[in-house]
């Protein structure tokens, strides 16, 4: 039987879509506590308008500014996650190939997924920086009353910092994504390996969110510092002439660590591993089932091309 050719560009596209924007619309509100937390400077006080904490967080943003406040900023990530996820894994598939024909080989071994994952990350990092942005902006408690929306924020920032102001803090999304995205496909080779080998559906389906859920909690674990700065970093309104506390990703976890200390670069970790743990187990599991479904759907278009042609 013929080896069945790879879907195009265009169907990993539409996969990692859909499975972006399932994956946002059950976690975002896990990403607006991260946020918080992460521009928070100091420590906090019991009693007082600082988070303690993911669960401080949530109910006093719940309790001083209303549930709806937990999806503030959603379109932005919305607009940005089907891009985000889309690029993430046709990217991953497109360096894969690279890689495997530049070491000769006919599978990835872990090291090469890992490779392949992290030049993913840096690829994507150019998709999101704009949107990232605006969502930082727009999570921000100062913010709250300064933009109306993304639209709004979008161009107020533009009138006010000019349009390169855009990708503020390019360089320290492409850490972030680089570290992260080695870590997931990475973990997830390395899982996937050593998991049971499905025999049905429903155990491959178990299989994709333990290994995504693995690779997802990797991933934040060694991204997470990169993540705190990049935050601080793109919240930071620039001014022409005046040098900003927080500009170049080495130099500023280096200020966090010296000013907060080396925890402070771990701020947000809790909600950001919860959503981005089963998160990655989710994103899995959908682009799995849609690339499957897109699969199958070809394999009955070819099927009637064939008897029709017969």
């Amino acid at each position: 039987m013929p080896e069945k050719k790879p879907l195009p560009f265009i169907y990993n596209f539409a996969a990692g879509a859909v499975a972006g924007v399932s994956e946002i619309l059950v976690m975002y509100p896990l990403d607006v506590v991260k946020t918080r937390i992460q521009l928070q400077v100091g420590t906090a006080v019991a009693g007082g308008d600082a988070y303690t904490g993911t669960l401080d967080c949530f109910r006093k943003i719940i309790k001083n500014e209303g549930f709806s406040r937990l999806y503030r900023g959603i379109s932005a990530p919305i607009l940005m996650e089907a891009p985000k996820r889309a690029t993430k894994f046709a990217a991953n598939d497109y360096w894969g190939a690279i890689y495997r024909n530049a070491f000769g080989m006919e599978k990835p071994n872990q090291a090469v997924a890992t490779l392949t994952g992290a030049t993913a990350g840096v690829s994507e990092s150019f998709v999101v920086v704009p949107f990232e942005l605006i969502k930082i902006r727009l999570q921000d408690r100062a913010s709250a009353g300064k933009y109306n929306g993304m639209i709004d924020c979008f161009v107020k920032l533009v009138r006010a910092e000019g349009v390169l102001a855009l990708y503020n803090g390019l360089e320290s999304t492409m850490w972030r994504h680089l570290v992260w995205n080695a870590g997931y496909f990475g973990c997830i080779f390395q899982a996937k390996e050593l998991l049971p080998k499905a025999e049905t559906k429903r155990a491959q389906m178990l299989n994709d969110v333990v290994a995504g859920a693995i690779g997802g909690t990797a991933g934040t674990v060694l991204n997470t510092p990169f993540d705190v700065v990049k935050s601080r970093i793109q919240n930071t309104v620039r001014v022409a002439g005046q040098v900003q506390k927080y500009n170049w990703t080495l130099p500023s976890l280096a200020i966090v660590a010296r000013e907060e200390g080396f925890a402070a670069l771990y701020k947000g970790f809790l909600p950001k591993v919860l959503r981005l743990g089963p998160g990655g187990g989710i994103l899995l599991v959908v682009y799995t089932n849609v690339m499957e479904f897109f699969e199958k759907a070809r394999d009955k278009a070819q099927e009637a091309i064939t008897t029709a042609s017969n």
